[in-house]
């Protein structure tokens, strides 16, 4: 990760639909979802269990194509993976045979030549996600909060412009989960990444973010766009103002109208 990383991106979404296929019969994941996101800004897509979220991350990804509609990055056509797109999923995925520095390292690997620069920026990521040594620890030696932060690490070793979290600390436990959202915020606001966050809670989503995408059930439609105008990084005293949650209530009305009619 560079010194000076580059800012984030927009990302935006005009009309887009997903309709996936099996034996001849079609399944309508996403239905015309619209959304603009800002260049640098942090924002949590919330909603039911199916109702596209996952599918939504894929496509701005490049690693589904919509069925109809347009996705941009940074202004241009997403029309496959692009190196300036990072994804994160639940799972850490690390492989058991590699330490804590070459797991990070992977991405660079695969991408080429590994340099001196690319070591000293692993070594400075395992120092900012606090894994000060474990460096030359192997996956089976670490807690799940730790392989997550390793997970997150490889991510940020690309120095993506734009992070793509889909539910990455969701099997954690409530205590691991809430020090580790603690730390991506701390970390996100020191590098201006725009980061877009799938997630099933909706204090994380209102604590994490600038704004809160709650969906529909499938097909799977943007229900609102809820602003969280608090100052980032915050600090956890925030959840217990009655600004906050009127806002985690806001959130809550959007998905219980939607899901209830």
């Amino acid at each position: 990760m560079s010194a000076t990383a580059p800012a984030g991106r927009p990302v935006s979404g005009v009309d887009v639909g997903k309709i996936f296929y099996k034996d001849g019969v079609g399944f309508r994941a996403l239905g015309d979802v619209n959304f603009n996101i800002e260049a640098g800004s942090f924002v949590s897509i919330i909603g039911p269990s199916g109702c596209g979220k996952s599918t939504l991350l894929r496509l701005i990804a490049g690693l589904e194509k919509p069925t109809h509609g347009e996705l941009r990055v940074g202004g241009q056509p997403v029309q496959g993976p692009d190196p300036v797109v990072g994804l994160m999923l639940q799972s850490p995925t690390l492989f058991p045979w590699r330490t804590v520095r070459s797991n990070i390292l992977l991405p660079i690997e695969i991408r080429g030549r590994v340099s001196d620069e690319h070591v000293r920026s692993a070594n400075d990521l395992i120092e900012l996600v606090g894994l000060d040594g474990f460096e030359g620890h192997y996956p089976k030696e670490l807690s799940g909060g730790m392989q997550q932060r390793v997970a997150l690490s490889r991510l940020l070793i690309i120095d993506p412009d734009v992070m793509l979290l889909d539910e990455p600390f969701g099997a954690l436990d409530e205590f691991t989960r809430e020090r580790l959202n603690l730390e991506l915020a701390e970390i996100v606001s020191r590098t201006g990444k725009t980061v877009i966050l799938v997630t099933h809670n909706i204090t994380e989503a209102v604590f994490l973010s600038d704004w809160v995408l709650p969906m529909t059930s499938a097909p799977g439609c943007i229900a609102a766009v809820i602003d969280v105008p608090f100052e980032r990084p915050r600090p956890t005293s925030v959840m217990r103002t009655e600004e906050f949650n009127k806002i985690v209530f806001d959130v809550r009305r959007a998905l219980d109208v939607e899901e209830t009619g």
